[in-house]
């Protein structure tokens, strides 16, 4: 491979594996990982922290933007493990923020312009130099549109809905597979019609669709997409 850093994209569903994948390429390749999905999620916490946001999803949104410039969201990555944790206001929130009750609200949090743009402006300056892994929504069409490489994810709802549902009730929440589902819909609607920056793949990146693919199997398809990338760049 070629010594070039790239800036590596990778866009998706819901509950598709971006994370894992991401993390394991950042750790491969020595690069910094950013989870930007966990910054969305954080900002929802604060809301909910805050009584800014409704049981029906609704937003207090002149008071969010007053307060925008106060949500610190920053992370702590170990290469050797993998594993990032988030911090809100310097606060260790990881747990907090893959709740399902976090779940449900975040897509009417990261729908709002001013977030969005709030996010992409932090996500943008933590990326500019390259040699980084960053996965969300809209990583390859917004914020990185000039990205190196850049990877859709995507597998069927049923699959992602399963997925999620042994990852919460491996940590002991009591969650219903027909719940989880429901949530992987809702957020999947909710993600490709919103009016900002909505989830939709880029015209020039290479979809992986892993509903039937195991994770070892996964990674061998993206690292060769990486290879090329990276031969491309020299």
């Amino acid at each position: 491979m070629s010594d070039k850093k790239l800036t590596i994209a990778i866009d998706g569903f819901s509950s598709c594996g971006k994370s894992t994948v991401a993390k394991e390429l950042a750790r491969k390749l020595g690069y910094v990982y950013v989870d930007t999905g966990a910054m969305y999620r954080a900002v929802t916490l604060y809301c909910m922290r805050h009584n800014l946001i409704a049981d029906d999803g609704t937003v207090d949104e002149a008071a969010l933007k007053n307060n925008i410039e106060n949500i610190g969201i920053s992370f702590i990555y170990d290469p050797q493990t993998s594993k990032n944790t988030t911090l809100l206001n310097g606060e260790v929130v990881e747990d907090e923020i893959r709740r399902i009750e976090v779940s449900n609200k975040v897509s009417y949090v990261s729908r709002i312009e001013f977030v969005r743009a709030q996010m992409v402006r932090l996500q943008q300056d933590m990326g500019r130099q390259g040699g980084i892994v960053m996965d969300g929504r809209d990583i390859g069409t917004v914020v990185f549109p000039n990205a190196d490489l850049k990877i859709f994810m995507t597998a069927s709802p049923e699959v992602r809905a399963q997925r999620r549902f042994d990852e919460l009730t491996a940590k002991g929440e009591k969650v219903t597979f027909s719940e989880i589902l429901e949530n992987v819909n809702q957020r999947d609607y909710i993600d490709q019609h919103r009016e900002v920056s909505p989830l939709k793949q880029a015209a020039d990146a290479h979809v992986v669709d892993n509903s039937q693919m195991t994770r070892d199997e996964q990674f061998a398809v993206i690292l060769k997409l990486v290879e090329e990338a990276k031969a491309a760049k020299k």
